[in-house]
């Protein structure tokens, strides 16, 4: 979507407020004990109250209102029964629309007290995040966001995740671009502009590059064997800077 009139500026404005409330509400309450199915329900129970819609429930059919994958699950997990312990990695991905706009915004933590490498990846995918946020003008190649985000893993001895990307976003929840890769994807000419609303998310791991989806499950995607982090924001592209609609 290009933002133009303030009627698209004030949309994305309120639903992106209301992405990153509940998002930090469900941040908030993930504790040691509850389980993912209790922090989801609280997230229906909050868009109804802002009168807002789930985006993955409205236009997939997702399970969930929200997205909460826990540890080897990277992104699009399925709340249910499985409870939160201290030390867990927890990814709380929130997106949602209102009066036709839409907004996407998600962070990994750690709750408690947890691995040291645990917490390294989450400040790097926010230190990604914040990086590639600077490449975000109008003119740009949208690649030159992906490109700072892996060279900024590769200084802390990581990397990205390569088969998971941002997107555009605005009146739908996925729309062009349809790719925002997290390293410098040489194909792609595809320049910011203007008003451009996207959805921009780093995703950081410790080993592995791609993530798979295990036998039966067709909305989780995982890692074997690596910790994966992510940080993501909505924003509009202006020739002033970007406009974070999810902080």
């Amino acid at each position: 979507m290009i933002a133009k009139t303030e009627e698209d500026f004030n949309g994305l404005k309120e639903i992106g407020k209301i992405c990153a409330s509940i998002r930090d509400e469900l941040v908030r309450r993930t504790k040691p004990g509850i389980t993912t199915k209790e922090l989801d329900d609280l997230a229906g129970e909050l868009f109804e109250k802002a009168g807002a819609a789930s985006a993955p429930k409205g236009e997939y059919n997702f399970p969930g209102y929200s997205c909460i994958s826990v540890n080897e699950e990277v992104a699009h997990g399925i709340p249910s029964d499985r409870v939160i312990q201290e030390g867990d990695l927890v990814n709380i991905d929130v997106s949602g629309s209102k009066n036709g706009y839409f907004a996407d915004t998600g962070i990994s933590i750690v709750v408690g007290k947890g691995d040291e490498i645990l917490t390294k990846i989450c400040e790097v995918a926010k230190e990604a995040f914040e990086t590639g946020l600077k490449k975000a003008n109008p003119g740009s190649r949208i690649s030159g966001m992906g490109k700072v985000v892996h060279q900024t893993a590769k200084k802390h001895g990581l990397t990205v995740i390569m088969n998971l990307t941002g997107h555009g976003i605005g009146r739908t929840i996925h729309e062009a671009p349809s790719y925002i890769y997290n390293y410098n994807e040489t194909s792609d000419n595809g320049l910011l502009k203007e008003g451009m609303v996207i959805a921009f998310e780093p995703f950081i791991s410790t080993m592995e590059e791609e993530v798979f989806q295990p036998e039966g499950d067709e909305w989780t995607f995982v890692t074997e064997k690596s910790f994966v982090a992510q940080y993501e924001h909505t924003l509009i592209v202006t020739k002033n800077g970007p406009i974070i609609l999810t902080q």
